[in-house]
């Protein structure tokens, strides 16, 4: 750990330690004048801003000391002596406020007056502590923060919007958390605050945040590490992180931004400028969010375009997927009459009724591991064996076609719409599978099987699955059959048919 770095960090340290509570006290100060102006009460104002100015008084004498306490006991004894002379204009023109507002009973300002004198308290202790922390300064946790952000020479790091947003504040400082908490619950957003970076990961994996402000030095888990662990889990890796620190040094900078925060912002933070900041993280994040929506949305419509398999080799770069099948089992179903049906219904009646009776039907595909093909008008086309079941599941079109007759059956009597669904199913091959179209895709089937399959529907009956002696051979006995004869088949010639029955 170089020399420089070392002294740049512990200046910083003394800033975060003792600028912490200066700029807190400014910050509920220019809160306790909006609220002054607010309320129409104009006499607390100039003594309000004379607090203000001494708050900015010792900000500056922070900087300046935090820079000089190094160089020996001389200079913190005269820091100590300017201290007190703003601190004591704080208290002052404070508890005469308080005194006013008591006895005006104006209490809309007496919670953060209380505020602002119990920190000016603070800073009267801290001023002694200083002398201590510049002789024998916290070497453990400055070498902690600087080993685990190495320089930009280093190869490796270390392992270690919208108004209404959840945002997750994380600082070892009371008074920064607090000072944030009121800031930002002000503009309307949610607040949570932790105090410890293993604090904030508990949360952050139980809870849901839009946005995360983390301190970067914190004693025990630094917040670099704790940056680290929300982008390594994929659960968090979407959230903004902005880091907010008093180590004011290029390397961390680079780091943190490296490493996946958002942005990185000196303390004390400006108000206007975190507000932006913020603003900015959030609106980036609705649009991601957005965009990751609107993915799964064309994932979801994709899905029902093309099976799942065929997607996957899409991804992989295949442009032309045309497959060549042994056998499989094809199912076609339509429903008798419907043309008649529909001409009685109005056409958002129709859709309707074929969006309910298909969806249950893509419900039994998926029950039953069927791929379902496609609908063309009151036609349904299914199969099985084609997407590397080896062999085809005819047993579980089999069942598929059984339920679809009675969904029908129960849609038609909720209905009072008198639907008859007829099934056909063949089982053979060979059969062609691809994908069809650039701009336009769909994924379909072809072959004799196909044809057959079609026929079979087509002399069937309304309210019955018509299977053929290839699919009657292969569902063997553990289904019931009715035997239909020898049918003259357009194409096919004779045939032996069979109507599937449901179990006894």
């Amino acid at each position: 750990m170089s020399g420089g770095r070392a002294e740049r960090a512990l200046a910083a340290f003394l800033r975060q330690e003792f600028g912490a509570s200066v700029a807190a006290v400014i910050g509920f100060v220019d809160i306790l004048i909006e609220d002054a102006q607010h309320h129409e009460l104009p006499e607390f104002v100039p003594d309000l801003e004379r607090m203000r100015q001494a708050g900015v008084q010792l900000a500056e004498l922070i900087e300046r000391g935090a820079d000089c306490l190094q160089e020996g006991g001389s200079e913190a004894a005269r820091l100590r002596h300017d201290l007190r002379t703003p601190l004591n204009a704080i208290k002052g023109y404070g508890e005469l406020l308080v005194e006013e507002a008591r006895d005006s009973e104006r209490n809309a300002l007496l919670e953060d007056l209380g505020k602002v004198l119990d920190l000016a308290d603070r800073l009267l202790g801290e001023i002694d502590r200083m002398v201590e922390i510049a002789t024998a300064p916290p070497i453990e946790l400055i070498g902690n923060v600087l080993q685990t952000i190495r320089p930009l020479g280093d190869r490796h790091v270390s392992e270690a919007g919208p108004v209404g947003s959840r945002i997750l504040v994380v600082d070892d400082n009371a008074a920064n958390r607090d000072l944030l908490a009121r800031r930002l619950g002000r503009e309307g957003h949610c607040v949570t605050a932790a105090a410890s970076g293993a604090e904030a990961l508990a949360l952050t994996a139980a809870e849901s945040f839009d946005l995360v402000l983390l301190d970067l030095m914190m004693p025990g888990m630094s917040g670099f590490e704790v940056l680290c662990r929300l982008k390594a889990d994929t659960s968090t890796r979407h959230v903004p992180v902005i880091m907010i620190s008093a180590l004011d040094e290029l390397d961390s900078t680079v780091r943190c931004i490296e490493a996946g925060a958002e942005d990185y912002l000196p303390k004390p933070f400006n108000p206007v400028l975190l507000r932006a900041r913020i603003g900015s993280s959030l609106e980036k994040k609705r649009l991601l969010d957005e965009l990751r929506l609107e993915k799964e949305r064309s994932e979801a419509l994709l899905l029902n375009i093309l099976p799942f398999p065929v997607v996957e080799r899409m991804r992989r770069g295949e442009t032309v997927i045309a497959d060549r099948i042994g056998e499989a089992t094809v199912l076609f179903a339509d429903l008798a009459d419907f043309t008649a049906l529909s001409a009685r219904l109005a056409p958002e009646e129709t859709v309707k009724l074929l969006g309910r009776l298909f969806l249950q039907f893509d419900d039994l595909a998926i029950q039953h591991g069927v791929q379902a093909i496609k609908t063309i008008g009151d036609g349904y086309m299914a199969t099985t064996g084609i997407l590397g079941e080896e062999p085809a599941n005819t047993a579980a079109m089999a069942e598929m076609a059984l339920s679809m007759v009675d969904i029908t059956d129960a849609i038609s009597k909720d209905l009072d719409a008198g639907l008859l669904l007829r099934i056909g199913i063949h089982t053979g091959g060979p059969v062609v599978a691809g994908v069809l179209g650039t701009r336009k895709i769909a994924y379909d089937v072809w072959g004799d099987a196909v044809n057959t399959a079609k026929r079979m529907e087509t002399y069937g009956l309304p309210g019955r699955v018509h299977v053929s002696a290839a699919t009657r051979q292969a569902l063997g006995d553990a289904f019931h059959f009715e035997p239909r004869g020898s049918l003259e088949v357009k194409g096919k010639g004779k045939m032996e048919t069979y109507f599937l029955c449901p179990p006894r």
